[in-house]
């Protein structure tokens, strides 16, 4: 999702939840995502994913961004929607592991604990580094381009 504010694009990410991303903030973030079944339509698993990971359905025309490969096996496809989302209302699906490990107990964690509006410049810090090309496929579609930080 991304939005217009005054002359500048702003990009909708989320961070994980749980313990192992607790501390962890540049190079963690990541678009609104998950897994699909074989058959199943990939937006209408996007836009699934996105309810489940911010609590609301996203609305609008969506466009097809594009297809990367994340940590060199996994395909991630991903579209675009300009939207509105107020990040207080942030409302994520909960998921069970181990917590401690080996202590045979299960505690539940948020998937996603934050969601954040980042400028173009700070979501490619931000972002997971797989998924940095579809800033690029953006930025592209809307007719913008940014220098991309070193």
């Amino acid at each position: 999702m991304y939005k217009k504010s005054g002359n500048d694009i702003l990009l909708l990410l989320v961070h994980p939840g749980g313990p192992f991303w607790e501390k962890k903030d540049v190079g963690a973030w990541s678009i609104p995502k998950g897994e699909y079944a074989e058959g199943e339509d990939p937006l209408t698993a996007a836009k699934r994913e996105f309810e489940e990971e911010l609590g609301k359905e996203p609305t609008g025309v969506f466009w097809k961004l594009g297809e990367l490969i994340q940590h060199r096996k996994k395909n991630v496809t991903a579209w675009a929607v300009e939207g509105e989302f107020d990040v207080r209302d942030l409302k994520s699906n909960l998921f069970e592991m181990e917590w401690p490990p080996r202590s045979n107990q299960r505690r539940a964690f948020p998937e996603v604990d934050r969601a954040q509006w980042f400028t173009p410049t700070d979501a490619r810090r931000k972002i997971l580094p797989g998924q940095m090309g579809f800033i690029d496929l953006l930025l592209k579609r809307i007719g913008l381009e940014e220098p991309k930080s070193s």
